[in-house]
């Protein structure tokens, strides 16, 4: 019979556990005995929901407390320099510092830089390296995990990420390449695989996803040496990983290497299966990743089952493993658990469990199981009937953009014009300082949220609780002397959800949490039917926010790209129509805030360079669609409306040209984590717009100091005009405290005024 296994699953916890174990133990009150417990508790629970449902074989060392990518360089000693005092003194600070930044003990550290996980909304920890790096296998996490599931009984097989996806996936702090240290780093990973030999382990999972990029021939090299070196010495069998897309060009490579097994990803490209099959030498394993790890949909048996029928008549039933396309870290844990949503919605649904399940279905239907037969063939119907649903299909928003023109994605002038215009309307000072939408939720706002939606707190004293904290946050503003304001985002719970919750076309879950970075979680919303907005979303909030000043408060709207990747999407129509639709229902939007008298709109969009495909002969038809959406959200505003936006945790070089062809006005970017690194794509493409290099890093708790900023804007400087230059922190604060914002903005402020008197502007 065909084996069950996956790549992963999610780390935090039906509840967040692990989240609110870190956080208590990043503020104190639980040392490191408490969260080590509770690290424990989640493994051996997720490893038996796991069995429970149908897997002959889980992982193990999927699990984390921050980022798999950090822990890979903190197991083969891959630690700068800087942190090792920090290490010395305490293991799990040091591995802390170097995720988050450490600024007490007399040390002042930044945290590494943090980027996207390929084209997912996970982020990973950049491993920064040298050349001449040294690497040894530094403690024991894959066998002392191994070794813990092996004591409850489970059968698991480690999963380590790959020597050359991990040096391509890092940075190198003298500009040398990474793959020149493949030979130092082999003789590591060999001790790690000796080490799991000895421990009992038969199997190992080694992550390449970087087999499904466009490899060039040194990356291609680097792989036949690692995987001969690793092969001829470990005594393990290596299950050679790829995911989230097609082999492709690398298909001949990645069947040449000596290891026993392959998964590929027959998700995001079903048509490699033919030639996988015909390229796969005998003896060797398939993975077959036949479920979606990345969204919440049932498979559709007509689809998958003749997939498999095929590849077991081929390989038959001992080479081939059932799998997700990926680990299911991208999805919640148990859709079970959603007792809110109407049962004809959640039966279209699989998240991590019931993922595992249904592959169980289709390895039991593959050994001609009647009763699992029988249960895909009703989960076929039940498909077909969903599809049926009022509010799959809005005959006026279809109408609407089948009348769409191209002068819908335009704005009246160019940005010369504009830029006169919005001089006009926006007496502004050089280098404007602003923040980029959001300051600190604190549990007294989150306590007002959750009582206002369970009823217990009236429509009026919740509008009065909201419009309080607007204006204590625009009266910090204004006496902190920040240029352009924003009201704060009070009401907001999430930067998706809160637009979600009010378009036609979305659902939400109770318990649908996903990793984003660290301790950060997110809870996607649903789309499942086609998308329309009502009413005004955030017009009234803004509105009352410029009431309290005379200095220009911004409009803040998220993104149709955005919108549209950090939600569960439906599976039944092209990414592309549904984000037109998104950007439809913003269009409306920055109508009506223009009507009211908002002439500063930001329409943030940190998830566009997210979504480029990974292969650069897609990249084309995403960027034109993906453009095209932000200018059809944006195309109706007047010229003297200026429109920012922001982007995030996202390397420029590829995208330089499409973010100049989105237009706006001014965008905000992440750079403080590289030190502005990030803008060297601006020295290659002249970018003609406004522009605001973050130069407070919000994903760290340490606060900058504003000589440490004032050096980030010289720095920028180098790479920009003074009259582009924006002076913003990286991204919104809601993550932070109060206590770490307030003195982080006024040094901000000092810095920029500071750089006006330095430059007589």
């Amino acid at each position: 019979m065909a084996l069950v296994t996956y790549a992963g699953f999610p780390r935090i916890g039906l509840k967040r556990e692990l989240k609110r174990a870190l956080e208590a133990y990043w503020r104190g009150e639980i040392a490191a005995d408490a969260l080590q417990d509770t690290a424990r508790a989640l493994r051996a629970r997720h490893w038996k929901l796991g069995r429970d449902a149908g897997a002959d074989i889980v992982p193990c060392n999927d699990f984390s407390l921050y980022d798999h990518v950090l822990d890979t360089a903190v197991l083969f000693d891959a630690i700068p320099e800087r942190y090792r005092p920090v290490f010395a003194n305490n293991r799990l600070d040091g591995y802390f510092a170097m995720a988050r930044g450490h600024k007490r003990g007399g040390y002042d550290l930044h945290a590494l830089e943090m980027t996207k996980w390929f084209d997912t909304n996970y982020h990973y920890i950049v491993p920064e390296l040298h050349a001449g790096q040294r690497f040894a296998l530094r403690g024991d996490k894959p066998v002392a995990e191994f070794l813990e599931a092996r004591a409850l009984g489970i059968y698991a097989r480690p999963v380590v990420l790959g020597p050359v996806s991990f040096l391509l996936l890092s940075k190198t702090s003298d500009r040398s390449q990474p793959l020149t240290l493949l030979g130092a780093l082999l003789p590591a990973y060999t001790a790690l695989l000796q080490r799991l030999a000895a421990a009992g382990a038969d199997w190992v999972q080694l992550d390449e996803p970087c087999l499904v990029l466009d490899l060039d021939a040194a990356a291609q090299a680097a792989l036949r040496q690692a995987y001969a070196a690793l092969a001829a010495s470990s005594g393990l069998k290596i299950l050679l990983a790829s995911y989230f897309g097609a082999l492709g060009g690398n298909l001949d490579l990645a069947v040449q290497l000596p290891v026993n097994g392959l998964h590929v990803d027959l998700v995001r490209a079903p048509e490699q299966l033919d030639a996988v099959l015909e390229a796969l030498s005998p003896a060797r394993v398939l993975s077959a990743g036949v479920i979606d790890g990345r969204n919440i949909w049932r498979s559709r048996p007509d689809q998958v089952l003749p997939r498999l029928q095929r590849a077991q008549a081929r390989l038959g039933a001992e080479r081939l493993w059932l799998a997700p396309s990926c680990s299911l870290l991208h999805v919640p844990i148990d859709v079970q658990a959603e007792t809110a949503l109407e049962p004809a919605r959640r039966a279209a649904m699989a998240f991590a469990r019931q993922k595992i399940e249904e592959l169980r279905l289709y390895a039991d239907a593959l050994a001609g199981g009647a009763q699992a037969a029988a249960s895909l063939a009703a989960q076929q119907q039940r498909l077909g009937a969903q599809a049926q649903l009022p509010g799959v299909v809005d005959p006026e928003v279809r109408a609407r953009l089948r009348k769409l023109g191209p002068q819908a994605a335009r704005r009246r002038s160019d940005y010369a014009q504009r830029r006169a215009a919005q001089a006009k309307a926006l007496p502004l000072p050089p280098l404007p300082t602003t923040t980029i939408g959001s300051f600190p939720q604190t549990d007294e706002l989150r306590q007002a949220r959750a009582a206002q939606r369970a009823g217990k707190l009236s429509a009026s004293d919740y509008g009065q609780r909201m419009r309080a904290e607007i204006e204590r946050v625009v009266r910090f503003q204004e006496n902190i002397g920040l240029d352009v304001l924003v009201h704060g985002e009070p009401e907001r719970n999430d930067m998706v959800e809160y637009f979600g919750e009010q378009l036609d076309g979305y659902l939400f879950t109770q318990h649908g949490w996903v990793q984003s970075y660290g301790s950060r979680c997110v809870k996607p919303p649903v789309i499942w039917g086609d998308i329309a907005r009502r009413a005004p979303m955030t017009v009234a909030w803004a509105r009352y926010a410029q009431s309290l000043t005379q200095k220009p408060v911004k409009g803040m709207l998220t993104g149709p790209v955005t919108m549209l990747q950090w939600s569960f999407v439906r599976d039944d129509l092209p990414r592309a129509t549904v984000c037109r639709q998104l950007a439809l229902a913003l269009r409306d939007e920055v109508r009506d805030l223009e009507a009211a008298g908002i002439r500063v709109i930001q329409i943030d969009e940190p998830a566009f360079r997210e979504g480029l495909p990974l292969r650069r002969a897609d990249w084309a038809a995403y960027l034109a669609w993906a453009v095209e959406c932000f200018r059809i959200a944006t195309g109706g505003a007047g010229d003297s409306t200026q429109i920012h936006s922001h982007m995030c945790y996202s390397e420029f070089n590829d995208i330089i040209e499409a973010v100049a062809a989105m237009d706006a006005d001014v965008i905000s970017i992440e750079s403080s984590r590289s030190r502005m690194q990030l803008l060297e794509a601006f020295v290659r493409f002249r970018y003609p717009n406004g522009i605001g290099p973050g130069v407070y890093d919000i994903h760290s708790p340490r606060v900058p100091e504003g000589g440490e900023m004032l050096e980030l804007l010289h720095k920028a400087l180098g790479v920009l005009q003074p009259q582009q230059l924006w002076v913003n922190p990286d991204c919104g604060l809601k993550t932070r405290n109060w206590s770490e914002v307030e003195p982080a903005l006024r040094h901000m402020v000092a810095s920029a005024q500071k750089l006006r008197s330095e430059l007589r502007l």
